[in-house]
């Protein structure tokens, strides 16, 4: 089955421009360095899913024309990822009287759930509230056709998830990746990685880093994302191999699901 990837997000959790800076990407005429925080949209057999709801979603939604959701995917419960959970609202109320389903780890569903108690508290009457559902996640997930595998990831001291389905996988938000993660990463078309910079971080992969991942896993197309302002878009691209490149927002590309 074919399906679409539309790149919500490529960014990093201060997106780009960053607030307070004056560097040469943040000030950047290319709109390729304009970078929201990180997401991507898939689309397929008429089913739209998304990766997180980052606190761009409303601007992402917006911009990428997106007119209905059948089911979001959390990879964790860092702000960057998670803040635009209110803003599902007016795709929510297409559902009714069904409501829109969230997958998370459970732990991660059970912060979730605390954190936005206005949403999930039975007892707490607000009008206009989000219609979701939070389903914990515990092995695949079998939306509409497709399978959505969960892939453990070590983002500093945590363990989140990035996922595979049919031939991609979105890995954002690592410092390493298992290797009995690595071995459900084999045969892939279309590869993201998180590459947040040049120079090491505690929580994130590198360009070196993520560059050697590629060389292991070997897919037809890698592409990068969770980038801060050190990475120009053109330059950094023009160092790359031709089966890596920076994502960008907005960024289009078709694979088997």
């Amino acid at each position: 089955m074919r399906a679409t990837l539309t790149v919500l997000g490529s960014g990093t959790s201060m997106g780009v421009p960053t607030i307070g800076c004056d560097c040469t990407v943040c000030h950047s005429s290319d709109p390729r360095d304009k970078r929201t925080r990180p997401s991507v949209l898939i689309e397929y057999d008429g089913r739209s899913v998304i990766i997180d709801t980052t606190p761009d979603f409303r601007e992402q939604a917006i911009r990428e024309s997106i007119l209905k959701l059948d089911a979001v995917l959390y990879t964790h419960t860092h702000a960057d990822h998670l803040l635009g959970i209110d803003d599902l609202r007016p795709l929510s109320f297409l559902h009714k009287p069904n409501r829109l389903p969230l997958y998370a780890h459970p732990d991660a569903a059970e912060f979730i759930r605390k954190m936005f108690g206005y949403i999930f508290n039975a007892n707490y009457k607000f009008g206009g509230l989000p219609q979701v559902e939070l389903r914990p996640i515990n092995g695949s997930v079998e939306l509409f056709g497709a399978r959505f595998e969960p892939i453990v990831l070590i983002h500093g001291d945590a363990k989140i998830y990035g996922f595979r389905f049919g031939s991609g996988a979105y890995l954002t938000d690592h410092s390493e990746i298992p290797e009995s993660s690595l071995a459900k990463l084999q045969g892939l078309d279309v590869l993201f990685l998180d590459a947040l910079r040049y120079k090491p971080h505690p929580t994130h992969s590198t360009v070196e880093n993520s560059l050697q991942t590629v060389e292991r896993l070997k897919p037809k197309r890698a592409f990068f994302t969770h980038i801060c302002h050190d990475l120009p878009h053109e330059k950094t691209n023009a160092s790359l191999p031709d089966n890596v490149k920076l994502s960008y927002d907005g960024m289009k590309l078709e694979f088997e699901i």
